[in-house]
């Protein structure tokens, strides 16, 4: 390594955990960020200041007003231009550390194009605001071996976990049965979030992926950590895997094949259809929980309509949902992650 190299990045090679050894494989690592919200955002730019060599972050959306009180690669000019996430952040964080390939692409992950958008990284790192996109980088990081990390926070609690496929439990082990019933989630756009959440599972997402990239692996604690930091509470939790997980054990990747997520169709000129699978909603209890957060809220028996400027979604009580305004099928995915939830 230069002195340029060592000076730069000084303090982190003093840390005893890391060490120059430890930067060396840093510098020539790589990580992909899954979204580029909150998390995301916060993640990508801890990568990019520690010198991971590569870092491609993945978005669907566009910088809005409402992103920029927790959201801390993005600014005013962003949201006013409505510029897409993942080109505010190519651009904020090829300024932050000009020696790091950063790349930003604007896309919606799916079974189709996972393999493009995720392989080839050293570790994943998940930015996502739901579950559908979870389980698919689940599946795809038990499937190829390759380490991920799952973060997530909404309100003022937050939780991650790091997979190691085939050592430590993976997503599925820990949650998907618990994804199964009425499938109500709470979500930033219903219940809030606060800043200092995102920030602290952020943080400590990256230090899981520091500690993989940088060889440290025996720091790596194993564990299941929550907090929230409005009520003081930290937890950690060992999580034993699931030796009936039908992911890392039976090696089904239904999510990976496409047989989990819903399917969507053009219905009409302007209107996307959400086919929901096996899905049951309480349309009184979720016109409560929307109501602070959308226009026009009506239910009845059979359905609920609201209205999120420009898009006017329908839904019915077997999870199928109808949007209104647009045929891009990662508007219809986002809307319903948004505010019905995964």
């Amino acid at each position: 390594m230069d002195d340029a190299l060592r000076q730069k990045y000084s303090r982190q090679i003093l840390f005893a955990g890391i060490g120059e050894a430890g930067q060396e494989r840093l510098l020539s690592a790589s990580a992909v960020v899954a979204g580029c919200g909150a998390i995301g955002a916060a993640a990508a730019n801890l990568l990019v200041r520690a010198g991971v060599g590569r870092v491609r972050v993945i978005d669907r959306d566009f910088v809005e007003p409402s992103n920029l009180q927790r959201q801390t690669l993005f600014e005013e000019a962003d949201a006013r231009d409505a510029l897409p996430k993942a080109v505010a952040a190519e651009r904020r964080l090829a300024a932050v550390n000009s020696l790091v390939h950063v790349e930003g692409i604007v896309a919606d992950i799916n079974p189709r194009n996972v393999e493009e958008l995720l392989g080839g990284f050293d570790v994943i790192l998940d930015g996502t605001d739901n579950f559908e996109t979870r389980f698919l980088a689940n599946d795809f990081a038990v499937k190829q071996s390759v380490p991920w990390i799952y973060a997530a926070a909404v309100g003022s609690y937050g939780v991650t976990m790091t997979v190691r496929p085939r050592v430590t439990a993976c997503l599925a082990c820990v949650l998907a049965g618990e994804r199964d019933g009425a499938g109500m989630d709470d979500t930033c756009d219903t219940v809030g979030v606060l800043g200092p959440i995102v920030n602290l599972v952020a943080s400590m997402e990256t230090a899981e992926a520091l500690k993989l990239l940088s060889g440290r692996v025996e720091a790596l604690h194993g564990r299941l950590t929550s907090c929230d930091v409005w009520s003081g509470k930290f937890q950690s939790v060992r999580v034993a895997r699931n030796m009936e997980c039908p992911v890392c054990v039976r090696g089904l990747f239904a999510h990976l094949e496409g047989e989990a997520q819903p399917h969507i169709t053009m219905c009409g000129r302007d209107s996307v259809q959400i086919h929901e699978r096996s899905r049951a909603l309480d349309l009184e209890a979720l016109k409560q929980r929307l109501a602070p957060a959308v226009d026009d809220v009506r239910q009845n028996d059979f359905l609920l309509r609201f209205r999120v400027a420009p898009y006017e979604m329908t839904v019915f009580a077997d999870g199928r949902a109808i949007l209104k305004g647009t045929q891009d099928p990662a508007v219809a995915r986002s809307i319903y992650a948004r505010f019905i939830g995964t």
